[in-house]
């Protein structure tokens, strides 16, 4: 078989792309979480009588709780199915991330397994995070001295 055979039968093999309809479900799942962590946000305010910005740190605490239990659970997998990209938060998905390598290495100990495996994935992300935001701090720095 040629090459342009093959690639003529693998775009018709190929499964159609639902571009539109996994935007709209990324946009409302996304924005499902977003109005849940507001609503925590809203009751740790009103309930607790405590100002937004020690209401932050619980609302976020709350929520990496959450996405923690659904994974464990196994149901973050089935709701990330139908959400694709909204689930991808970064606190919920961070959270699923490092509990879904834990939970994956369990069985290889304490140390070796989960400790060493949890942050696979976190660990570059952590790592990119911290790297990319010194960089911008140097380049706002140095715009903030030429003026």
């Amino acid at each position: 078989m040629d090459n342009k055979k093959y690639n003529q039968l693998a775009q018709s093999m190929k499964p159609k792309s639902h571009k539109i309809k996994n935007s709209f479900n990324a946009f409302i799942y996304g924005g499902i979480i977003g109005a849940i962590a507001q609503f925590i946000l809203e009751c740790y305010m009103t309930i607790y009588d405590i100002d937004e910005l020690g209401a932050v740190p619980m609302m976020s605490i709350t929520l990496v709780f959450i996405a923690c239990l659904l994974t464990g659970l196994g149901l973050y997998d089935n709701i990330a199915k139908h959400a694709g990209a909204g689930t991808f938060i970064p606190i919920t998905g961070f959270a699923n991330s490092m509990t879904s390598a834990a939970l994956d290495s369990k069985s290889e100990g304490l140390i070796l397994g989960i400790g060493a495996n949890m942050f696979k994935l976190g660990g570059t992300v952590i790592t990119y995070g911290i790297v990319s935001s010194s960089l911008l701090g140097v380049i706002r720095y140095v715009f903030t001295l030429i003026g």
